[in-house]
């Protein structure tokens, strides 16, 4: 007989068998925290990199844009040196000596009034209504009527007390027709005396503001800073006020064109650093060089705003020439300042025009 054994079953629950529980062990852990912490290193390195040459890039920026700005403040007024609108100056007196810049008495203003420019080297003998100047940097005048007419648009408005320009265009014998130079032009504050004529002798002459502007580098722009700074003296109604222009310009240097022709020809035939001592001049002929400068030879150098970290400036910069002719150079300043030198020369059209032939 045949028996039939049936296998005991065991109860289904539903559920999976238990398996192992997997995870990083700790060496794992800290190996993958070292890698993490080599990638933020080299992502905040290269962030600093590019930070550093970023703000390079700003202060090489910012210094080029100093220095171009600065040289074309001082070309633009050395185009208009000597503007006297109608008026031309050629028979006006030659100063028997220098002027003084900061005179702003009516009588200083017309005796210098025939030089257009006139300057200091390396600072000697500064004018006294110049403060805090740089040691070995130059001064330089600038003589001029505003080109801009009082009443004309866009032009600036009378300003009471401030000294203005009047040429006369009527030939009459109280004034171009008189014989008198000193009846050919007005110079002065005093409204009373802005009296002279166009071609009708019956219509008033325009007015122009008589500008003198005295350029120079002053060790701070503002007190206490050590920024050096092209500032300028600007002549107004009461008196000279100093205007810093542009901050980071370390040096000026100029060099006069002066024409030595005889008759004049309107080219410069000698540059020199100071008129005042080309070929050891008695003052009057000092005074005639000074006149007859028809051309300038400007030298600026700048520096960046800030320092650069790990730089050194041990470069010796070259600003044309001292007044026995020698090559001017400044530096190597060992500090972490870098810097450019701006060259340009610039010819003085309103004297050179008057040179001509």
């Amino acid at each position: 007989m045949l028996v039939t054994r049936h296998r005991a079953m065991r109860p289904r629950t539903g559920r999976a068998p238990p398996s192992p529980q997997a995870g990083y062990s700790i060496v794992e852990l800290m190996i993958a925290v070292t890698i993490g912490l080599l990638i933020l290193a080299g992502l905040a390195t290269l962030f600093a990199n590019n930070s550093r040459a970023r703000n390079e890039i700003d202060r090489a920026n910012q210094e080029i844009e100093n220095g171009r700005y600065a040289m074309q403040l001082l070309t633009d007024d050395l185009h208009n040196a000597g503007y006297l609108a109608e008026f031309n100056p050629v028979v006006l007196p030659t100063p028997a000596t220098k002027p003084d810049p900061c005179d702003t008495s009516v009588a200083g203003l017309n005796g210098a009034l025939a030089l257009s420019v006139q300057g200091y080297d390396n600072g000697a003998n500064a004018p006294t209504c110049l403060s805090d100047l740089r040691a070995g940097t130059d001064i330089l005048v600038v003589r001029r009527a505003s080109t801009c007419a009082v009443g004309d648009p866009g032009c600036d408005p009378y300003v009471s007390g401030a000294p203005y320009f009047q040429a006369s265009d009527c030939n009459d014998s109280t004034e171009l027709g008189s014989g008198n130079f000193t009846t050919y032009y007005a110079l002065d504050t005093s409204v009373a005396s802005l009296k002279l004529h166009l071609k009708d002798c019956t219509t008033t002459a325009a007015w122009h503001q008589y500008e003198t502007h005295i350029y120079f580098i002053a060790n701070d722009d503002k007190p206490g800073d050590g920024v050096p700074t092209l500032k300028r003296a600007e002549l107004g109604s009461g008196g000279f006020v100093i205007v810093p222009l542009v901050d980071g310009i370390e040096n000026l240097q100029i060099e006069y064109g002066i024409d030595t022709s005889v008759p004049t020809t309107g080219a410069p035939a000698v540059f020199t650093a100071a008129p005042d001592q080309l070929n050891a001049c008695a003052p009057a002929l000092c005074m005639s060089y000074w006149r007859n400068v028809v051309a300038v030879k400007i030298d600026l150098l700048s520096r960046n705003p800030t320092t650069t970290l790990g730089y050194v400036d041990q470069k010796t910069y070259t600003l044309g020439r001292n007044a026995d002719g020698s090559v001017n150079t400044v530096g190597p300043f060992n500090d972490g300042y870098k810097r450019h030198v701006y060259e340009a020369e610039v010819r003085l059209n309103n004297v050179s025009g008057r040179n001509t032939p």
